[in-house]
C-alpha cells in the first residue's frame, strides 16, 4: 500500500491502525488492499477526536486514499448506481456545505450527510446515461442527445466526479433528469463523519441504522449541539471507542491563530490576560489584527462572529445603513443565512428540492438579484458543489427591540432566510473563511457571566470556536465601531457557470 504512513505522528499511526481494525472485521482490508463482500448487521462506532491542528482531516484524507486503493467506492450525494454485491462503499459526510466543501478543497470527495439520507429519483432514460459514466453499463443512445453531447459528459465526468455536472454539460439541467428524492431505506456501507462535534443525538441515531461501520472526527473543545447540555454524541461512546490525537500538527508552522487557540487550555487564564496574549500576538505577526472597528467590506463575505443574538442584530443594521441598503429590498452581494424551508407538508417534495440544491438550515448564500417572479430570489448558496440556484424566498431581517422582524420582500412558501452580514459562534461551527472578525465585547460579557458547559467556562469554548474559524487571519474586534465600507457591494467575485440544478420558478410554483 502506497498510504504515506511514515509521515504520521505516533497518535496518528495508532488511530490509524486501530480503524484499519475495524475496517479489516468489517472485511475491508486497508492494508492489504483487499476487500470481501459485505454482511449485513454489525455496530462499529468510532470516534477520533482531537482539537483544531491535530491533523484529523489528514488522517481522514490518508484513510479515503487507502480505502479507494482497496477498491472501496465513494458514494457521492448526486447519482447513485445500482448496487453491486461484491463492491464496497464508502460516504465521507459534513454536517453543512461549508463543511462539506472544506474536505472537497483538499481532495476529499465529500457530502453532507442530507445528501445521503435523501437520495435522488432519476428519469430511467437519463440513468441510463448516469450508468454508463459510473461504468455500470455499456454507451447508451438517448433521443435527444448527440455523440458529441455525451463525448462532453465523459469528459467532464473523467475530471469531476459529478453526475449532475456531466448531464449539465451535455445541455441537460436537473429538471429533465431528475423526478424527486426518497429517503434512503437500504443500509449502506462505512461512513466518515467530520466535524461531527455538530452532530444531535437524533443525527447520530439516523447515521448508525444507516452505516454498520461509522468512524466520527471532531474536536471536543468546540461548542455542543444547544440541545444537549454541553456533551457531544461521542462523548457516551466507551473509551476504547475513542481515538485521540494529542500532538498539534500545525503548531509546527509556527501558527499564532492555533497557538492562542490551544492557550485557552490553560485553567488559570482570564479574559483579560488573553487579551493581552492577543495584543502581543498583533505586535509581532501580522497574520493577528487588534482591530478597534468592525470591517464592513469584510461582513459581506466573512461573518462578524458574536455570542449575543442583539450584538448579531445591531452589527447587521450598522452594515446595511453603512451600504446604504434599501429597507425595502437587498442589494446584491448582501450575505445571507438559510433559517429553513417554510412549506406544508403537500410540499414535501418541493422541500427534498430545496433542501438538496444546498438550502438547508445553515446555509451561507449570497443574494445575487430579483427572480423572475415576485418572492424569487437568485442566490449563490457558499460551498455547494453547484452554487447558483433561484428559488422562492422569505427574507427576514430582524429590528434591534421589536419581536416582528422586518421582511423586505416574501413568496408565499419557500425557504426562509436571516441575514449573514453576523452570525453568532454556535452557527459559525463546521465553517472557516481565510480572514475572520471576533468581536470581543461579547466574549467579555460571556466571561463576566461567569457560565460554564462541560465543566469549560464558556467565553472558552466561544473563543476557541471564534477563533479557529480563521484560516490565515484573525481580527480581534475591540470596541462597538463599524468602519465605513471603501467600494459598493458586488457580486463579480461569484462569477460561476450556472448549475445543473437550477431551481427555477416554474418547478417551485
Amino acid at each position: 500500500m502506497s498510504v504515506p504512513l511514515v509521515h504520521f505522528s505516533e497518535d496518528q499511526a495508532e488511530a490509524f491502525d486501530r480503524i484499519a481494525d475495524v475496517l479489516r472485521s468489517a472485511g475491508v482490508d486497508i492494508e492489504e488492499s483487499m476487500t470481501t463482500p459485505r454482511t449485513e448487521g454489525g455496530d462499529n462506532a468510532l470516534a477520533v477526536i482531537g482539537k483544531a491542528g491535530s491533523g484529523k482531516t489528514m488522517l481522514l484524507a490518508r484513510l479515503a486514499e487507502a480505502l479507494a486503493e482497496a477498491g472501496v467506492d465513494t458514494i457521492s450525494g448526486d447519482y447513485e448506481g445500482r448496487r453491486r454485491k461484491d463492491r464496497r462503499t464508502v460516504a465521507i459526510l459534513a454536517p453543512t456545505n461549508k463543511a462539506a466543501s472544506v474536505l472537497r478543497t483538499r481532495g476529499v470527495a465529500a457530502t453532507t450527510i442530507h445528501r445521503i439520507l435523501y437520495t435522488p429519483l432519476y428519469d430511467p432514460e437519463y440513468e441510463k446515461i448516469a450508468e454508463w459514466l459510473v461504468g455500470n453499463a455499456d454507451r447508451p443512445e438517448v433521443e435527444g442527445l448527440t455523440d458529441e453531447a455525451l463525448d462532453r459528459a465523459l469528459a467532464f465526468y473523467k475530471q469531476v466526479k459529478s453526475v449532475p455536472g456531466a448531464l449539465a454539460t451535455a445541455g441537460l439541467k436537473g429538471s429533465d433528469f431528475i423526478l424527486g428524492w426518497k429517503r434512503r431505506e437500504d443500509p449502506l456501507d462505512i461512513g466518515f463523519v467530520d466535524e461531527s462535534s455538530m452532530l444531535d443525538k437524533r443525527q447520530f441515531d439516523d447515521l448508525k441504522e444507516i452505516f454498520p461501520t461509522l468512524v466520527l472526527f471532531g474536536d471536543p473543545a468546540q461548542l455542543a449541539p444547544v440541545n444537549q447540555s454541553g456533551s457531544m454524541v461521542f462523548d457516551d461512546l466507551p473509551e476504547p471507542r475513542k481515538l485521540t490525537l494529542s500532538r498539534i500538527h500545525r503548531q509546527d508552522l509556527d501558527n499564532p491563530i492555533l497557538d492562542l487557540a490551544h492557550a485557552l487550555s490553560d485553567d488559570s487564564l482570564r479574559f483579560e490576560a488573553f487579551e493581552r496574549m492577543i495584543e502581543e500576538a498583533a505586535k509581532t505577526d501580522e497574520r493577528v489584527v487588534l482591530a478597534e472597528r468592525v470591517d464592513a467590506d469584510m461582513m459581506a463575505r466573512s461573518p462578524v462572529l458574536v455570542w449575543r443574538n442583539a450584538t448579531r442584530i445591531r452589527l447587521i443594521h450598522a452594515f446595511r445603513a453603512a451600504f446604504e441598503a434599501p429597507l425595502e429590498g437587498l442589494l446584491p452581494g448582501e450575505p445571507l443565512v438559510c433559517d429553513g424551508i417554510e412549506l406544508p407538508l403537500k410540499h414535501r417534495k418541493k422541500r427534498l428540492d430545496l433542501e438538496a440544491r444546498g438550502l438547508i438550515k445553515g446555509a451561507q448564500v449570497i443574494y445575487l438579484g430579483p427572480g423572475k417572479r415576485a418572492g424569487f430570489s437568485r442566490l449563490h448558496v457558499i460551498g455547494a458543489p453547484e452554487p447558483q440556484v433561484s428559488a422562492a424566498s422569505i427574507v427576514k431581517i430582524e429590528i434591534p427591540g421589536e419581536e416582528e422582524p422586518q421582511i423586505p420582500f416574501a413568496a408565499n412558501m419557500g425557504a426562509a432566510f436571516l441575514h449573514g452580514a453576523a452570525v453568532t459562534i454556535h452557527k459559525a461551527q463546521g465553517s472557516q473563511w481565510p480572514e475572520v472578525q471576533v468581536f470581543a465585547p461579547d466574549l467579555y460579557a460571556a466571561s463576566r457571566a461567569g457560565r460554564v458547559e462541560a465543566g469549560i467556562p464558556l467565553w472558552k469554548r466561544l473563543a476557541y470556536v471564534a477563533i479557529t474559524r480563521a484560516e490565515t487571519r484573525l481580527h480581534w474586534v475591540t470596541r462597538y465601531r463599524l468602519a465605513r465600507p471603501t467600494e459598493p457591494l458586488t457580486t463579480t467575485d461569484l462569477n460561476q457557470p450556472a448549475a445543473p440544478f437550477e431551481l427555477t420558478s416554474e418547478e417551485t410554483t
